[in-house]
Protein backbone atom coordinates (compact mmCIF):
# COMPACT_ATOMS: atom_id res chain seq x y z
CA UNK A 1 0.00 0.00 0.00
CA UNK A 2 1.04 3.64 -0.83
CA UNK A 3 2.95 5.39 2.65
CA UNK A 4 0.70 8.21 2.09
CA UNK A 5 -2.46 5.96 1.96
CA UNK A 6 -1.58 3.96 5.09
CA UNK A 7 -0.45 6.68 7.29
CA UNK A 8 -4.17 8.40 6.43
CA UNK A 9 -5.82 5.36 7.79
CA UNK A 10 -3.24 4.48 10.60
CA UNK A 11 -3.64 8.37 11.73
CA UNK A 12 -7.91 8.37 11.34
CA UNK A 13 -8.19 10.22 8.65
CA UNK A 14 -9.46 7.45 5.95
CA UNK A 15 -13.65 7.64 5.46
CA UNK A 16 -13.52 6.62 1.46
CA UNK A 17 -11.74 6.59 -1.80
CA UNK A 18 -13.02 6.60 -5.18
CA UNK A 19 -10.82 4.05 -6.83
CA UNK A 20 -8.26 2.90 -4.07
CA UNK A 21 -5.76 0.91 -5.51
CA UNK A 22 -5.39 2.90 -8.65
CA UNK A 23 -4.89 6.30 -6.59
CA UNK A 24 -2.38 4.61 -4.56
CA UNK A 25 -0.25 3.11 -7.91
CA UNK A 26 -0.45 7.13 -8.88
CA UNK A 27 1.23 7.98 -5.20
CA UNK A 28 3.84 5.60 -5.75
CA UNK A 29 4.59 6.32 -9.23
CA UNK A 30 4.75 10.29 -9.08
CA UNK A 31 4.37 13.32 -6.83
CA UNK A 32 1.03 14.61 -7.69
CA UNK A 33 -1.28 17.91 -6.57
CA UNK A 34 -4.28 17.84 -4.66
CA UNK A 35 -6.95 19.96 -3.24
CA UNK A 36 -9.07 20.62 -0.08
CA UNK A 37 -11.70 23.75 -0.57
CA UNK A 38 -12.47 25.92 2.16
CA UNK A 39 -15.18 28.22 1.82
CA UNK A 40 -14.86 31.50 3.70
CA UNK A 41 -18.09 32.37 5.78
CA UNK A 42 -16.08 33.45 8.85
CA UNK A 43 -13.27 35.77 9.75
CA UNK A 44 -11.07 32.44 10.57
CA UNK A 45 -11.31 28.83 10.42
CA UNK A 46 -12.35 26.57 13.61
CA UNK A 47 -10.89 23.90 15.02
CA UNK A 48 -13.56 21.88 12.54
CA UNK A 49 -11.60 22.11 9.89
CA UNK A 50 -8.32 21.08 11.47
CA UNK A 51 -8.82 17.51 10.44
CA UNK A 52 -8.48 18.84 6.98
CA UNK A 53 -5.69 21.12 7.16
CA UNK A 54 -4.09 18.08 8.94
CA UNK A 55 -4.48 16.31 5.78
CA UNK A 56 -2.63 19.04 3.86
CA UNK A 57 0.51 18.94 6.23
CA UNK A 58 0.09 15.14 5.46
CA UNK A 59 0.29 15.05 2.06
CA UNK A 60 3.23 17.45 2.08
CA UNK A 61 4.93 15.00 4.05
CA UNK A 62 4.93 12.36 1.90
CA UNK A 63 6.24 14.22 -1.09
CA UNK A 64 2.73 15.35 -2.55
CA UNK A 65 1.54 19.49 -3.27
CA UNK A 66 -1.29 20.91 -1.69
CA UNK A 67 -3.61 23.32 -3.18
CA UNK A 68 -6.14 25.57 -1.09
CA UNK A 69 -9.22 26.34 -2.53
CA UNK A 70 -10.80 29.45 -0.66
CA UNK A 71 -14.26 29.61 -1.85
CA UNK A 72 -14.47 33.15 -2.79
CA UNK A 73 -17.16 32.24 -5.40
CA UNK A 74 -18.66 29.54 -3.90
CA UNK A 75 -19.12 31.20 -0.40
CA UNK A 76 -21.32 33.59 -2.37
CA UNK A 77 -23.76 30.73 -3.16
CA UNK A 78 -23.20 28.55 0.20
CA UNK A 79 -23.29 24.90 0.40
CA UNK A 80 -26.01 22.95 1.55
CA UNK A 81 -24.10 20.14 2.77
CA UNK A 82 -25.20 19.44 7.00
CA UNK A 83 -27.20 22.68 6.73
CA UNK A 84 -31.11 22.74 7.89
CA UNK A 85 -31.46 26.16 6.57
CA UNK A 86 -30.39 28.84 3.55
CA UNK A 87 -26.62 30.39 4.57
CA UNK A 88 -26.65 34.03 5.35
CA UNK A 89 -25.45 35.95 2.45
CA UNK A 90 -21.78 37.83 3.24
CA UNK A 91 -20.86 40.95 1.13
CA UNK A 92 -18.42 40.74 -1.39
CA UNK A 93 -16.07 43.24 0.99
CA UNK A 94 -16.81 40.53 4.46
CA UNK A 95 -15.43 37.44 1.70
CA UNK A 96 -12.45 38.92 0.71
CA UNK A 97 -11.58 40.18 3.87
CA UNK A 98 -11.94 36.59 5.23
CA UNK A 99 -9.84 35.15 2.78
CA UNK A 100 -7.32 37.33 3.32
CA UNK A 101 -7.29 36.13 6.97
CA UNK A 102 -8.46 32.69 6.64
CA UNK A 103 -4.73 32.22 4.03
CA UNK A 104 -2.63 32.72 6.94
CA UNK A 105 -3.71 29.53 8.98
CA UNK A 106 -2.10 27.29 6.33
CA UNK A 107 1.01 29.40 6.42
CA UNK A 108 1.65 28.70 10.39
CA UNK A 109 0.65 24.21 9.63
CA UNK A 110 2.21 24.16 6.12
CA UNK A 111 5.62 24.59 4.74
CA UNK A 112 6.48 27.32 2.24
CA UNK A 113 10.06 27.10 1.79
CA UNK A 114 10.01 23.98 -0.89
CA UNK A 115 9.15 25.27 -4.10
CA UNK A 116 8.05 21.78 -5.10
CA UNK A 117 5.85 21.32 -2.29
CA UNK A 118 4.93 25.30 -1.00
CA UNK A 119 0.71 25.21 -0.82
CA UNK A 120 -0.81 26.29 -3.95
CA UNK A 121 -3.50 28.83 -3.11
CA UNK A 122 -6.64 29.57 -5.50
CA UNK A 123 -9.76 31.55 -5.31
CA UNK A 124 -12.53 29.93 -7.07
CA UNK A 125 -13.88 33.65 -7.83
CA UNK A 126 -11.22 34.16 -10.61
CA UNK A 127 -13.38 31.84 -12.55
CA UNK A 128 -16.92 31.57 -11.41
CA UNK A 129 -16.98 35.00 -11.04
CA UNK A 130 -16.52 35.23 -15.14
CA UNK A 131 -18.98 32.21 -16.26
CA UNK A 132 -20.82 32.92 -19.25
CA UNK A 133 -24.37 31.28 -18.22
CA UNK A 134 -25.66 29.66 -21.66
CA UNK A 135 -22.11 28.49 -21.98
CA UNK A 136 -21.75 27.02 -18.71
CA UNK A 137 -25.63 25.23 -18.83
CA UNK A 138 -23.94 24.21 -22.36
CA UNK A 139 -20.96 22.52 -21.90
CA UNK A 140 -20.99 21.83 -18.10
CA UNK A 141 -24.92 21.34 -17.39
CA UNK A 142 -25.52 18.78 -19.82
CA UNK A 143 -23.18 16.10 -17.55
CA UNK A 144 -25.80 16.48 -14.58
CA UNK A 145 -28.99 14.64 -14.71
CA UNK A 146 -31.28 16.07 -11.36
CA UNK A 147 -32.41 12.21 -10.94
CA UNK A 148 -29.08 12.20 -9.43
CA UNK A 149 -28.39 15.62 -7.75
CA UNK A 150 -31.42 14.58 -5.90
CA UNK A 151 -30.42 11.42 -4.45
CA UNK A 152 -27.53 13.16 -2.80
CA UNK A 153 -27.36 13.68 0.76
CA UNK A 154 -26.71 17.23 1.03
CA UNK A 155 -29.94 17.89 -1.31
CA UNK A 156 -32.18 14.77 0.01
CA UNK A 157 -32.09 15.11 3.54
CA UNK A 158 -33.65 19.10 2.95
CA UNK A 159 -36.00 17.98 1.09
CA UNK A 160 -37.03 15.00 2.91
CA UNK A 161 -37.33 17.13 6.24
CA UNK A 162 -39.70 19.41 4.04
CA UNK A 163 -36.87 22.65 4.33
CA UNK A 164 -36.57 25.11 2.18
CA UNK A 165 -33.93 24.59 -1.00
CA UNK A 166 -33.00 27.33 -2.63
CA UNK A 167 -32.17 26.94 -6.60
CA UNK A 168 -28.92 29.24 -5.71
CA UNK A 169 -27.79 26.16 -3.38
CA UNK A 170 -28.85 23.69 -5.53
CA UNK A 171 -26.10 24.79 -7.96
CA UNK A 172 -23.72 24.38 -5.68
CA UNK A 173 -22.27 20.61 -6.10
CA UNK A 174 -21.94 21.61 -9.99
CA UNK A 175 -20.20 24.84 -9.27
CA UNK A 176 -17.83 22.31 -6.96
CA UNK A 177 -17.40 20.03 -9.56
CA UNK A 178 -16.26 22.52 -12.15
CA UNK A 179 -13.78 24.31 -9.50
CA UNK A 180 -12.24 20.37 -9.51
CA UNK A 181 -12.41 20.28 -13.82
CA UNK A 182 -10.82 23.85 -13.35
CA UNK A 183 -7.82 22.82 -10.94
CA UNK A 184 -7.27 19.69 -13.25
CA UNK A 185 -6.81 21.97 -16.29
CA UNK A 186 -4.78 24.71 -14.85
CA UNK A 187 -3.06 23.48 -11.81
CA UNK A 188 -2.51 19.77 -12.47
CA UNK A 189 -5.00 18.63 -9.52
CA UNK A 190 -5.59 15.05 -9.56
CA UNK A 191 -7.14 14.13 -5.90
CA UNK A 192 -10.03 16.07 -3.82
CA UNK A 193 -9.96 15.64 -0.26
CA UNK A 194 -13.23 17.01 1.92
CA UNK A 195 -15.44 15.71 4.91
CA UNK A 196 -17.80 12.51 3.79
CA UNK A 197 -20.16 15.43 3.41
CA UNK A 198 -18.84 16.33 0.62
CA UNK A 199 -18.73 12.90 -1.41
CA UNK A 200 -21.40 13.84 -3.50
CA UNK A 201 -19.75 16.87 -4.42
CA UNK A 202 -16.69 15.02 -4.90
CA UNK A 203 -17.92 12.26 -6.98
CA UNK A 204 -19.73 14.39 -9.17
CA UNK A 205 -16.26 16.15 -10.06
CA UNK A 206 -14.81 12.91 -10.47
CA UNK A 207 -17.59 12.28 -13.11
CA UNK A 208 -17.48 15.94 -14.64
CA UNK A 209 -13.53 15.44 -15.34
CA UNK A 210 -13.76 11.88 -16.67
CA UNK A 211 -17.06 13.19 -19.26
CA UNK A 212 -15.36 16.34 -20.22
CA UNK A 213 -11.60 15.98 -20.41
CA UNK A 214 -11.44 11.92 -20.65
CA UNK A 215 -8.91 12.15 -17.39
CA UNK A 216 -8.98 9.84 -14.27
CA UNK A 217 -9.24 11.49 -11.07
CA UNK A 218 -9.79 10.45 -7.34
CA UNK A 219 -11.50 11.78 -4.36
CA UNK A 220 -11.15 11.14 -1.07
CA UNK A 221 -12.61 11.50 1.85
CA UNK A 222 -12.23 12.01 5.80
CA UNK A 223 -14.78 11.17 8.78
CA UNK A 224 -16.93 13.62 10.48
CA UNK A 225 -15.51 13.86 13.69
CA UNK A 226 -17.54 14.32 16.84
CA UNK A 227 -16.92 13.95 20.67
CA UNK A 228 -17.02 11.28 22.63
CA UNK A 229 -20.02 13.31 23.81
CA UNK A 230 -21.54 13.36 20.68
CA UNK A 231 -20.76 17.12 20.07
CA UNK A 232 -19.94 18.09 16.49
CA UNK A 233 -16.18 19.05 16.86
CA UNK A 234 -15.10 22.50 17.36
CA UNK A 235 -18.54 23.22 19.22
CA UNK A 236 -18.60 24.07 22.63
CA UNK A 237 -20.95 25.72 24.99
CA UNK A 238 -18.55 28.75 25.07
CA UNK A 239 -18.97 28.98 20.80
CA UNK A 240 -16.37 27.80 18.55
CA UNK A 241 -12.72 26.79 19.12
CA UNK A 242 -11.28 29.50 16.49
CA UNK A 243 -7.57 28.80 15.05
CA UNK A 244 -6.82 32.82 15.74
CA UNK A 245 -5.41 34.09 18.52
CA UNK A 246 -7.32 37.46 18.21
CA UNK A 247 -10.38 35.28 18.39
CA UNK A 248 -9.82 32.63 21.13
CA UNK A 249 -6.07 33.09 23.33
CA UNK A 250 -3.61 30.64 23.15
CA UNK A 251 -4.66 29.54 26.54
CA UNK A 252 -8.42 28.35 25.86
CA UNK A 253 -7.55 26.74 22.86
CA UNK A 254 -4.79 24.82 25.47
CA UNK A 255 -7.55 23.99 27.46
CA UNK A 256 -9.95 23.05 25.04
CA UNK A 257 -7.03 20.11 24.39
CA UNK A 258 -6.41 19.64 27.87
CA UNK A 259 -10.63 19.01 28.52
CA UNK A 260 -10.40 15.91 26.17
CA UNK A 261 -12.95 13.55 27.04
CA UNK A 262 -10.75 10.27 28.20
CA UNK A 263 -12.34 8.23 25.27
CA UNK A 264 -11.00 10.74 22.78
CA UNK A 265 -7.05 11.65 24.12
CA UNK A 266 -5.19 8.31 22.15
CA UNK A 267 -7.33 9.22 18.75
CA UNK A 268 -6.57 12.81 18.68
CA UNK A 269 -3.06 12.64 19.49
CA UNK A 270 -3.16 10.40 16.09
CA UNK A 271 -5.27 13.00 14.39
CA UNK A 272 -3.91 16.43 15.43
CA UNK A 273 -0.14 15.99 16.72
CA UNK A 274 2.51 15.11 14.71
CA UNK A 275 3.87 12.23 16.96
CA UNK A 276 4.92 9.03 15.49
CA UNK A 277 1.97 6.66 15.41
CA UNK A 278 4.25 4.01 17.06
CA UNK A 279 5.11 6.20 20.30
CA UNK A 280 1.33 6.97 20.36
CA UNK A 281 0.45 3.06 20.43
CA UNK A 282 3.42 2.90 23.62
CA UNK A 283 1.08 5.35 25.33
CA UNK A 284 -2.04 3.23 25.68
CA UNK A 285 -1.72 2.51 29.43
CA UNK A 286 -0.03 6.04 30.45
CA UNK A 287 -1.64 7.96 33.30
CA UNK A 288 -4.82 10.17 31.09
CA UNK A 289 -4.05 13.21 32.68
CA UNK A 290 -0.10 12.64 31.25
CA UNK A 291 -1.75 12.62 27.84
CA UNK A 292 -4.26 14.99 28.05
CA UNK A 293 -1.39 17.58 28.26
CA UNK A 294 0.61 16.53 25.83
CA UNK A 295 -1.49 16.40 23.30
CA UNK A 296 -2.87 20.03 24.13
CA UNK A 297 0.96 21.28 24.30
CA UNK A 298 1.67 19.97 20.32
CA UNK A 299 -1.28 20.96 19.91
CA UNK A 300 -1.18 24.62 20.95
CA UNK A 301 2.61 24.49 19.41
CA UNK A 302 2.06 23.55 16.16
CA UNK A 303 -0.69 27.40 16.05
CA UNK A 304 0.40 29.01 18.66
CA UNK A 305 4.66 27.95 18.91
CA UNK A 306 6.34 26.82 21.93
CA UNK A 307 6.27 29.78 24.07
CA UNK A 308 2.70 30.17 23.86
CA UNK A 309 2.82 26.32 24.50
CA UNK A 310 4.70 26.72 27.43
CA UNK A 311 2.92 29.92 28.93
CA UNK A 312 -0.61 28.09 28.95
CA UNK A 313 1.43 25.17 30.52
CA UNK A 314 2.28 27.13 32.92
CA UNK A 315 -1.10 29.17 33.90
CA UNK A 316 -2.40 25.71 33.67
CA UNK A 317 -0.26 24.65 36.54
CA UNK A 318 -0.65 27.79 38.65
CA UNK A 319 -4.29 28.07 38.44
CA UNK A 320 -5.43 24.22 38.95
CA UNK A 321 -2.79 22.63 40.63
CA UNK A 322 -1.20 24.98 43.22
CA UNK A 323 -4.25 26.98 43.01
CA UNK A 324 -2.16 30.38 42.91
CA UNK A 325 -3.01 33.96 40.92
CA UNK A 326 -0.36 35.81 39.95
CA UNK A 327 0.05 38.91 37.58
CA UNK A 328 1.67 36.84 35.13
CA UNK A 329 -0.86 34.54 35.20
CA UNK A 330 -2.52 33.96 30.89
CA UNK A 331 -6.11 33.79 32.33
CA UNK A 332 -8.35 36.46 30.58
CA UNK A 333 -8.53 39.70 32.44
CA UNK A 334 -11.68 41.72 33.20
CA UNK A 335 -10.93 45.02 35.11
CA UNK A 336 -13.28 46.93 36.77
CA UNK A 337 -13.13 49.76 38.78
CA UNK A 338 -12.65 50.79 42.54
CA UNK A 339 -15.54 53.41 42.59
CA UNK A 340 -17.83 50.23 41.44
CA UNK A 341 -16.88 48.31 43.44
CA UNK A 342 -16.97 50.83 46.56
CA UNK A 343 -21.27 50.25 45.49
CA UNK A 344 -21.07 46.61 45.48
CA UNK A 345 -21.03 44.27 41.77
CA UNK A 346 -24.17 42.08 41.34
CA UNK A 347 -22.53 38.72 41.19
CA UNK A 348 -25.13 37.98 38.40
CA UNK A 349 -24.30 40.52 36.53
CA UNK A 350 -20.38 40.35 36.79
CA UNK A 351 -20.23 37.11 36.05
CA UNK A 352 -22.41 37.20 32.65
CA UNK A 353 -20.22 40.34 31.98
CA UNK A 354 -17.12 38.39 32.19
CA UNK A 355 -18.83 36.16 30.05
CA UNK A 356 -18.45 32.84 32.20
CA UNK A 357 -22.27 32.14 31.34
CA UNK A 358 -24.65 33.91 28.78
CA UNK A 359 -27.48 34.65 31.12
CA UNK A 360 -28.73 35.22 34.89
CA UNK A 361 -30.56 32.22 35.41
CA UNK A 362 -27.64 30.47 34.41
CA UNK A 363 -25.89 32.19 36.31
CA UNK A 364 -28.30 31.39 39.45
CA UNK A 365 -28.48 27.97 38.28
CA UNK A 366 -24.49 27.37 38.60
CA UNK A 367 -24.61 29.21 42.17
CA UNK A 368 -27.51 27.08 43.43
CA UNK A 369 -24.92 24.11 42.23
CA UNK A 370 -22.53 26.02 43.72
CA UNK A 371 -20.71 26.16 40.59
CA UNK A 372 -19.33 30.20 41.00
CA UNK A 373 -16.60 30.59 43.01
CA UNK A 374 -13.93 33.64 44.22
CA UNK A 375 -10.48 32.14 44.69
CA UNK A 376 -11.97 28.81 44.74
CA UNK A 377 -14.54 29.21 47.35
CA UNK A 378 -18.34 28.93 46.05
CA UNK A 379 -20.44 31.63 46.29
CA UNK A 380 -23.91 30.89 48.72
CA UNK A 381 -26.43 33.32 47.03
CA UNK A 382 -27.18 34.66 43.84
CA UNK A 383 -27.65 37.94 45.73
CA UNK A 384 -23.68 38.33 46.31
CA UNK A 385 -22.12 41.55 45.89
CA UNK A 386 -18.39 41.77 44.68
CA UNK A 387 -17.11 44.70 46.91
CA UNK A 388 -12.99 46.38 47.51
CA UNK A 389 -13.54 43.81 50.14
CA UNK A 390 -12.99 40.63 47.96
CA UNK A 391 -9.42 42.38 47.22
CA UNK A 392 -7.27 41.34 49.60
CA UNK A 393 -4.02 40.79 48.03
CA UNK A 394 -1.41 44.09 47.03
CA UNK A 395 -1.96 43.74 43.48
CA UNK A 396 -5.89 43.73 43.69
CA UNK A 397 -6.82 40.35 42.20
CA UNK A 398 -9.39 37.53 42.16
CA UNK A 399 -9.92 34.80 40.47
CA UNK A 400 -14.18 34.14 39.71
CA UNK A 401 -14.66 30.81 38.39
CA UNK A 402 -17.38 28.33 36.86
CA UNK A 403 -16.75 25.32 37.77
CA UNK A 404 -13.53 23.34 37.24
CA UNK A 405 -12.52 25.08 34.10
CA UNK A 406 -13.82 28.34 32.69
CA UNK A 407 -11.64 31.37 35.08
CA UNK A 408 -11.22 34.56 34.83
CA UNK A 409 -8.97 36.87 36.67
CA UNK A 410 -10.76 40.04 38.19
CA UNK A 411 -8.41 43.14 38.56
CA UNK A 412 -9.19 46.52 40.73
CA UNK A 413 -8.02 49.52 39.04
CA UNK A 414 -8.72 52.93 40.48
Amino acid sequence: MNKFINEFKDRGYFYQCTNESELSNLLNAKSINAYIGFDSTAPSLHVGSLLQIMCLRLLQKHGHRPIILLGGGTTRIGDPSGKEETRKILSEKQIESNIKNIQKVFKIFLKTNNKKLKPIFVNNYKWLGKLNYIKFLREIGKHFTINKMLSFDSVKLRLDREQSLSYMEFNYMILQAYDFLELNKNKNCSLQIGGSDQWGNIVNGVDLIKRHSNKHVYGLTTPLITLASGIKMGKTEKGAIWLDKKLLSPYDYFQFWRNTDDRDVIKFLKMFTDLEISEIEKMKNDNINDLKILLAKNATKMLHGSEEASKALETTISVFVKKKIDNQVDLPIFKIKKREADDGISILDLVVKTKLLKSKSEVRRAVKDKGIKINDTPIQSDSYLISTSNFKREDNLIKLSHGKKNHVIIKLIN
